[in-house]
């Protein structure tokens, strides 16, 4: 019996595009960079976009092999310096994604909240993506609530939708 799997390149897929749309409304919308926000103890939106981006990257470079890019590295002043970052992770990610690595070997990284910790590879490379999907989420619901709304389906579901003709 087939087993139903989500892969890691269809995950990635679904956060670029979910990156892509962010980036687009923040770019139609530069205000909401300096809205307030409370989550992960930052107080605006460009500082949790910063958060999103940061941990895609550090990861990213772990799971390369490299020491994890300080957070004040990271640039968050424009749509555009936010999401650069987000497509230097992405990248090191498909690359890694198209090597033979062993995603079942556990590695040590580090957090910024634990500490010096280990994971399979694979359960670190999930959660950078997931992590961003979860705040993504939050930050949808706050930015309604501050008059920008956005304008697309955010759901997994829009992935692979297809009309059905009568």
């Amino acid at each position: 019996m087939a087993e139903a799997a989500l892969s890691a390149e269809e995950m990635l897929a679904w956060l670029d595009m979910t990156s892509t749309k962010w980036q687009a409304l923040i770019e139609a919308h530069p205000e909401v960079l300096a809205m307030p926000c409370d989550v992960m103890g930052v107080s605006t939106v460009a500082q949790l976009l910063q958060h999103i981006v940061a941990v895609e990257l550090r990861y990213a470079e772990q799971l390369n092999g490299q020491p994890p890019t300080e957070y004040a590295q990271i640039p968050f002043d424009t749509a555009a310096a936010i999401y650069a970052t987000h497509e230097r992770a992405a990248g090191m990610l498909r690359a890694l994604l198209a090597s033979n690595i062993d995603w079942e070997e556990r590695v040590d990284f580090q957090t910024r909240s634990m500490g010096k910790v280990t994971a399979k590879r694979k359960t670190v490379l999930f959660h950078a993506m997931l992590h961003a999907v979860r705040h993504y989420a939050q930050l949808a619901t706050l930015v309604r609530q501050h008059g920008v709304k956005p304008d697309w389906q955010m759901d997994y579901l829009v992935m692979d939708l297809q009309p059905v003709s009568a």
